[in-house]
This record gives C-alpha cells, structure tokens and sequence, in this order.
C-alpha cells in the first residue's frame, strides 16, 4: 500500500500535513520529469486534444449490458489504494471523465455495461486501512488494488487473488540529491553510503522487510519516522526517502519550495521486490463464484488501460479536479507527467508477454521463496508456509489480444 508525499500546496510549510497510507530494469538516473517544466507537459498533454465527448467508455467495445448478464455485482464496488490520481488512470476510464463524483464519500460512479461500477478512494479516505482489508470489512467492495508483497505476507490472514496487473513495475523508489550523492545508482548503493537514520520511509513497507532482510540496508540505517512531509528532505539535502516514481519526481522539480530541481532516483523493483504493485484482487472464493463477471470485467479493465495511456487527458484532467475537491491537489500536469513516466520507466507495458495485464508466475514464485521466509522469521502473522504463486496470481481471465504494443 502507498504513502506518499504530501502536496497540498507549493510552500514546505504548506506541505507539512501527514499524509500516510501503507516501489525499468536501467540503473538509476537523475530524474527529471518528463519534460520536466509544469509547461512543457501541458504542451505534451495539450497534444493529444481530447475532450469528455469524443472520450468513449471502454464499455462501448462490448454489448450494453455484457457485465451485467455476466451476473456481476451491482453496484461493482472497487477500492483503490490511495486518492484519485494517474495511477488508478484505468480504473478511472472504465466509467470515462463524466462519472458522479461524491468527494465526501469517496465515490466515483458511471454506468457500465449494465451495472453501477462504484471507485472508491483509499488512503486517508478509508482511515488509511489497506484495501485488502478494507474488502475484507466491507462486503459491498468486490475488488481491491493489492500490491503482491501484501497478498504474500497476509496470504492467511487477508487471502486474495490478482487478476489483472495494471503495473508491470511497481513505481515505488528511493529519492535522493544527484548533486550529494552522484556516485548512487542502486538501492545497494544506498545501503552502502547512508548513515543510520539517513533513509526515511513509513513504517510497515513490505518492501522494507524485503530489503532489510536480504541485506541490502541495515534496520538502523531507517527513520520509520517519515509522514509525507518533504520539509526536512529539503532542508538537510543528504537524505535518501522514498517516494512514488509518478507523483514525487515532478513535485519535487516543480512543486516544492526549496527544491525545484531533478531528484535521482532508484525502483525498489530494480533491488528484487518485483511484486505487481496496486493489481486488481478479489476474494479466493470469487474466481470460481463470479467466473463469468472476470471474464467479462478483466478484457474491459485491459481495454481500459489501452486507451487511458493512448489518451489520457480527458480522464487526467478530470481526476484533478476531483482530487482537488476532496482537499487533494493532484494537477492535470502532474497527471500527465505522470503518465509519461509510466511508459518511459516501463511501469505500465506489456512485460515479458505481448499481453496486457498479465502476470509472470515465475517471478512471483522466485519473490515468495525470498520474502516468505523473511517475514516468518519476523513472527508475521498471515505468512503462509509453501505459499504457491498459483494461490495468489489467477491469469486465466486475462484477454491474450488486448495489448499496449511496447
């Protein structure tokens, strides 16, 4: 589950305000966002020319009501992970931009195919609760953005199944002063430089047990202390903190006072954790109870992510204007950097198949027998000895045509 830094304005005062909630295979870089400047993105957004109109919902390419004669939940309850923002981009297109928002409630909904499809806002939305959990405590939600590393260490506590894979590399990272640290590319460069306290992170990252327990960082290397202000990043200069590949790289270029230059930064992906961040799980039970409805939903949520990432504007602007009611400022700029950085870090592609939104058993299955005895040596609660990919990972709804092409 994410945290992320909070931008609720442009000053570091500003920016103060926690924000907590819960990571290509190049070396690390000196990040700039695409494009870097707030206008040269709006020139890259403003290319595509898309309006709410000419945007059709994916559920066009289907019979008008496919989901429904599926036997699909109604309302679809899906809950994600963190506020609206480019990174639920996909879900977001499965209604298109002229949903009903309801920012109290954190509810955005649009009828699809037949049903009410409902996207239900995370983070400080839900308490900030995992969305596994909150599947688990809410039995209207029928589906849940799940990073894998969670599905693994709760597989008996919180049991889930991905189904569809929106990123193929998790954007989670570590950030930290190219200009300090120019000799830094890895996460195990990292760990080879940083004093004790010097990496700030929230307290709980799967990742973090993963990298501390094959010995890329040391636990007193940590400041658990972090709550998304960027205020003592900026005014120390030396840290390493981690962050969201699609959100702090252009908010630090172009948001942050005090800051307002390139970060360089490293995937957690690229040190070994590569889970499938934010993949879209439902209940064990599910896969055989509403095996229809994902073989219907899964091919729409794939088509969904196809166009968002050929257009995203529509959809880009929409979120920010919805974020920002919600106390939440997500700009469309912001939005469409971060959809660039999607493809050009390779967070969202088509992987080692050409298709989308699959995931590799194999990759997983190397993960589990890494991380799981990791965690039961650390007493947690829900891992689950033997753990097979197959228990956690379910392709079998996934559409082999429907591809992004890179």
């Amino acid at each position: 589950m994410k945290k992320r830094t909070v931008t609720l304005g442009v000053s570091v005062a500003a920016l103060a305000l926690v924000a907590g909630a819960c990571g290509s295979k190049s070396s690390s870089t000196t990040t700039a966002a695409p494009e870097t400047t707030a206008a040269a993105v709006e020139t890259t957004a403003a290319a595509t020319e898309t309006t709410a109109a000419a945007t059709e919902t994916t559920a066009a390419a289907v019979s008008a009501t496919a989901l429904k004669d599926a036997g699909c939940p109604n309302p679809m309850v899906i809950q994600t992970d963190w506020f609206p923002e480019a990174d639920h981009g996909w879900t977001y297109q499965l209604i298109g931009p002229n949903g009903t928002q309801d920012p109290k409630k954190g509810s955005y909904t649009g009828e699809v195919a037949g049903i009410t499809i409902d996207i239900r806002a995370g983070g400080p939305a839900i308490g900030f609760a995992s969305p596994a959990k909150q599947m688990y405590q809410d039995p209207s939600v029928w589906a849940a953005y799940v990073d894998t590393g969670d599905a693994i260490r709760n597989a008996t506590t919180q049991p889930v199944v991905a189904v569809f894979a929106g990123y193929e590399k998790s954007p989670q990272m570590i950030q930290w002063d190219p200009a300090k640290y120019p000799d830094v590319k890895t996460l195990e460069d990292i760990g080879k430089v940083a004093g004790d306290g010097q990496i700030r992170v929230f307290q709980g990252g799967a990742y973090i047990d993963y990298v501390v327990g094959k010995g890329i960082w040391k636990a007193s290397q940590l400041d658990t202390s972090y709550d998304g202000s960027p205020s003592l990043f900026v005014s120390k200069g030396d840290l390493f903190q981690q962050g969201y590949a699609t959100a702090e790289i252009y908010a630090y270029q172009n948001l942050i006072d005090g800051w307002k230059k390139p970060i360089a930064t490293a995937l957690t992906y690229d040190a070994g954790f590569t889970i499938y961040q934010s993949a879209l799980s439902v209940k064990p039970e599910s896969i055989t109870k509403d095996a229809a409805c994902l073989k219907v939903f899964v091919p729409l949520a794939q088509k969904a992510l196809v166009d968002y990432m050929a257009d995203p504007k529509a959809i880009n602007d929409m979120l920010a204007a919805y974020g920002t009611s919600m106390n939440w400022t997500e700009s469309s700029e912001g939005n469409a950097a971060a959809t660039v950085i999607m493809k050009e870090q390779g967070l969202v592609s088509d992987g080692i198949t050409p298709i989308l939104g699959d995931m590799d058993c194999e990759r997983i299955q190397k993960l589990i027998d890494e991380f799981n005895p990791i965690e039961k040596a650390a007493n947690v609660e829900g891992v689950k000895e033997g753990l097979q990919c197959a228990e956690i990972i379910d392709n079998q709804f996934v559409d082999p045509n429907i591809s992004l092409g890179y």
